[in-house]
């Protein structure tokens, strides 16, 4: 079973995508409902979904496309992934120096080295080369494995809170630089250099990449049987998000440290999401309300990109402000303005994606 027969597949791409321009861009930082808040530290909320969503996806789309070349350590394979993992890297990194550019100099010495793309690249880049190397019927193990590993150093450094010391802040601190890292703010006030999408996550961030490979495999598996693929999407959703609910007692929920039960849990509402999308959509056929997010999955990074260009040009001319005070907060009030200038940037988004998806063109790396 090929990607593009399951249209549920790009759905929940697109609903991520959409989901991350949405949360990513509110009208006003200060005026944001909760829900589309991270998590300071502890727990998740249903912003917390979005990226990790995202990831997960992402290994169910690598296991498909490794598949057309057998998972062999052949030349083209191997040029694939390491082309792929060169330039969406180098896309976070030159987005984080526009960044730079247009709101304090470019100076390399405060250009920030991680960010969501260089992750995405990193895990992407680790797992497909570990898909290469190992027994699939191994991969869940594998994923396992370094849930484990990540849990074990995390413990041994007493790194589950947000100080300079963890060892999550150190070793960014040591390999990268403490002018490179982003900055966060602990619970007395003192801002420090504490990267979320630091080096040790990635250890966890593969496992995550694994297991959307894993269910990759199992969607292959079954070919056509889209019934058995959702009860076996419902039995592993729910047996992760148990597994990660009951662990979040020793090990915390955390995002930003990208700890197993984070893990476990989005991975674990990541399945459960995908079958009920598989068997609204694929099973009862019901994909009339499909096209608006259908559009977003079948070019997810580069309308993320976009939305990621033109977020910084409207900040960088003022437009943003200038429509929230003279035009949305007069009408409807801070919050729903907040709100209603995400809604519309998504939507602004949508226009260019939506005319590459009438013409079926697909900007793929």
């Amino acid at each position: 079973m090929e990607n593009s027969r399951l249209l549920s597949l790009d759905v929940m791409r697109g609903i991520t995508i959409a989901g991350m321009i949405l949360v990513n861009n509110p009208g006003d930082w200060a005026h944001v409902y909760a829900p589309l808040e991270h998590a300071h530290w502890n727990g998740f909320t249903p912003t917390d979904m979005v990226f990790p969503f995202f990831m997960f996806m992402m290994g169910i789309s690598a296991y498909f496309s490794l598949r057309k070349y057998d998972f062999t350590w052949n030349r083209a394979c191997v040029w694939k992934i390491a082309k792929r993992t060169v330039v969406i890297f180098c896309i976070g990194l030159a987005l984080n120096g526009l960044s730079l550019a247009m709101f304090g100099g470019l100076e390399w010495e405060r250009w920030r080295i991680l960010g969501v793309l260089q992750r995405l690249a990193l895990a992407y880049g680790f797992a497909s080369l570990a898909a290469l190397s190992i027994p699939h019927k191994y991969l869940l193990h594998t994923a396992v494995l370094l849930l484990v590993v990540h849990s074990v150093l995390l413990l041994g450094s007493h790194s589950l809170e947000l100080t300079p010391d963890s060892l999550v802040a150190v070793i960014d601190r040591v390999v990268l630089g403490e002018s490179h890292l982003y900055r966060d703010v602990m619970a007395d006030g003192t801002v420090i250099a504490f990267d979320p999408e630091g080096l040790l996550g990635v250890l966890s961030s593969v496992a995550h990449v694994l297991i959307g490979m894993w269910v990759g495999k199992m969607i292959l598996s079954q070919r056509k049987r889209h019934e058995v693929i959702v009860l076996n999407l419902f039995v592993l959703g729910s047996l992760l998000l148990i597994c990660g609910l009951l662990l979040n007692y020793a090990i915390p929920v955390n995002k930003k440290i990208w700890s197993s039960t984070f893990v476990l849990v989005t991975c674990g509402f990541g399945s459960l999401l995908l079958a009920l999308l598989m068997y609204d959509i694929d099973i009862r056929k019901r994909k009339r309300w499909t096209r608006f997010f259908e559009t977003f999955g079948v070019n997810p990074l580069y309308l993320y990109v976009q939305a990621e260009l033109l977020a910084r040009l409207i900040a960088y001319w003022g437009w943003g402000d200038l429509v929230m005070q003279e035009v949305l907060i007069p009408l409807l009030g801070d919050y729903p303005a907040s709100l209603a200038w995400a809604l519309l940037f998504v939507f602004v988004n949508w226009i260019p994606g939506h005319f590459l998806y009438k013409r079926h063109l697909y900007i793929k790396i």
